[in-house]
């Protein structure tokens, strides 16, 4: 039995074609331009593929509430062409199979506890650091919703001492996307942060907006393991500074295991840039099953 995925991301959509045990067959990447261009290409390529189900992990905000009218639209993005965008309603008439749905970074962690180096982990947060900023929880084995959806990245910030940066973040500025993110680092820098890997206060200030937010992750959820991607924590040197400030930020007071050996508390994602497609995969038998 094959299933698809579908990575739905501002920029790009990723469309695969996987089979149970993880192994992805086929992919392909269409550009999210508008949903009059974007949606038949998605549809074209699933349309006789044969796949059992399709799981949708998807840019938000998204509506996630299986009674609501608007249960799998895209809400208020700032993506104008795709505000109150009815994706997944669209996609599953055409296509005629179950399918599952959920935000692109839920759809990452779940790809992680899946089939990853934390699978089997029942409560873990996933962070993806890159031209955003966002997060996904899983607690107690169940992907957490809620009123809508986890924001994390949006969580306000205490400026580092010596940062006089306001944040780039059109709603609330100094949150984490507006302090930390990839396009803030540019605009506080000048230059893009790939190009800033050899300036060492550039990630120690990273790291301080990084710790804080995963002290005030730890503090209030409590994870078994906290998984960092996107494009910024391409930057391997940012690891071990951020596992640093995260104690000292928390100045001991929690002792646990996980804390104890904070260098497998505090992890890289484990699938080359697949978590997301392979989350999908599980949304999409979660789907098939009825889950």
């Amino acid at each position: 039995m094959i299933y698809g995925a579908l990575e739905a991301g501002g920029t790009k959509m990723i469309c695969a074609i996987c089979k149970e045990n993880g192994e992805i067959i086929e992919q392909c990447s269409i550009p999210t331009v508008s949903p009059d261009e974007t949606i038949p290409a998605i549809i074209a390529y699933f349309k006789d593929k044969g796949i059992a189900a399709l799981g949708i992990a998807c840019f938000g905000p998204i509506d996630l509430h299986k009674s609501s009218p608007t249960y799998g639209y895209i809400t208020s993005t700032p993506k104008v062409k795709w505000q109150n965008y009815p994706i997944l309603p669209v996609i599953q008439k055409a296509l005629s199979v179950p399918c599952g749905f959920d935000t692109d970074v839920n759809g990452s962690l779940l790809g992680e506890v899946s089939y990853g180096a934390s699978r089997g982990i029942e409560n873990a947060v996933y962070i993806t650091i890159g031209t955003g900023i966002g997060g996904g929880v899983l607690s107690n084995g169940k992907l957490l919703h809620g009123m809508l959806h986890p924001e994390l990245g949006h969580m306000t910030m205490i400026p580092h001492e010596r940062d006089h940066f306001q944040g780039i973040c059109p709603f609330h500025k100094n949150c984490l996307e507006g302090m930390a993110s990839g396009p803030a680092m540019e605009v506080r820098y000048g230059k893009k942060a790939d190009t800033l890997s050899e300036i060492p206060m550039v990630w120690e200030m990273e790291a301080y907006y990084i710790g804080q937010a995963l002290c005030n992750i730890i503090l209030t959820l409590s994870p078994e393991r906290i998984i960092l991607g996107g494009g910024v924590m391409h930057q391997e040197q940012l690891f071990p500074l951020i596992r640093a400030e995260v104690k000292k930020q928390l100045n001991g007071y929690l002792q646990t295991e996980e804390l104890n050996d904070i260098d497998h508390y505090i992890v890289p994602a484990s699938l080359n840039d697949n978590q997301g497609v392979l989350g999908c995969l599980q949304l999409a038998i979660n789907a098939k099953k009825g889950l």
